[in-house]
């Protein structure tokens, strides 16, 4: 077993399910979705991208660009929800709410397509 690849796939599919636990937060109460987990997830994408930086194949070179472009949402949407909150705390209102999710699920996409190509890659690949 390649423990490389097990760190690797370990932190694309961590990344996806934090990412996911934001986004199903809701939009309904701007409390709902956690800045914790919104923040746990760009860390945890900033590692697999780490990771990636090395690889010169193709399947690298997919996930290396799959990792970049969650990795810029989930930043914006962090930035957004600093930029917007007010000063005395509480989070962002629901319209800036509705944002940050929003922004945060196109970064859900770009994690479905590194997972889905990671485990492509794992079938395909031959001992």
């Amino acid at each position: 077993m390649n423990f490389e690849r097990v760190l690797f796939g370990f932190f694309i599919i961590l990344t996806l399910s934090l990412n996911a636990a934001f986004v199903a937060g809701g939009v309904e109460m701007a409390a709902h979705p956690n800045v914790w987990i919104l923040t746990f997830a760009i860390i945890t994408n900033l590692v697999a991208i780490g990771l990636k930086l090395g690889d010169r194949s193709q399947t690298g070179a997919l996930l290396l660009a799959s990792g970049l472009v969650a990795g810029l949402l989930l930043i914006t949407a962090r930035v957004v929800w600093i930029v917007t909150e007010p000063s005395g705390g509480g989070g962002p209102g629901p319209a800036v709410m509705v944002d940050i999710v929003s922004i945060a699920t196109g970064a859900l996409v770009a994690n479905i397509i590194a997972t889905v190509i990671l485990v492509g890659d794992t079938l395909l690949s031959r001992r």
